[in-house]
């Protein structure tokens, strides 16, 4: 869009301009966080452990904040918190030995930590150019 400004108004519309292509960069921003939170878990129901699928079936997401500028999403399990360390890491059994953990939080979230990087990165490209 083609605007005309006075030499004395030029600071204004340029202040104007900068604070619509922030607005609009924060909302895309929202956006993929929204995205890549919905994926971290539809990727955790997929690979968590199946003994009876209430573990893998209680994975979630909720806004933790947000505001004009920022959005905290938190990705956790809302039933079975307590079992996600032991299933990650493993444990002590009780008659003595080891039960092997089964990693299947960390590499969903380096996968999703680097995605999200990504698409915010392709997200600016693409409303720059």
């Amino acid at each position: 869009m083609v605007r005309t400004a006075s030499p004395y108004d030029i600071s204004a519309v340029i202040a104007e301009e900068l604070q619509k292509y922030s607005e609009e960069v924060t909302n895309k921003v929202k956006g993929v966080v929204d995205d890549v939170a919905a994926e971290l878990v539809e990727n955790l129901k997929r690979d968590s452990p199946k003994r009876t699928g209430a573990y893998a079936k209680s994975w979630t997401s909720k806004v933790e904040y947000e505001d004009k500028l920022m959005k905290k999403v938190r990705v956790y399990n809302s039933k079975h918190y307590q079992l996600t360390h032991l299933l990650e890491y493993g444990h002590a059994k009780r008659g003595g030995g080891r039960v092997a953990g089964i990693p299947h939080i960390k590499p969903n979230e380096e996968k999703a930590i680097a995605e999200l990087g990504r698409r915010i990165e392709e997200a600016i490209k693409n409303d720059i150019g």
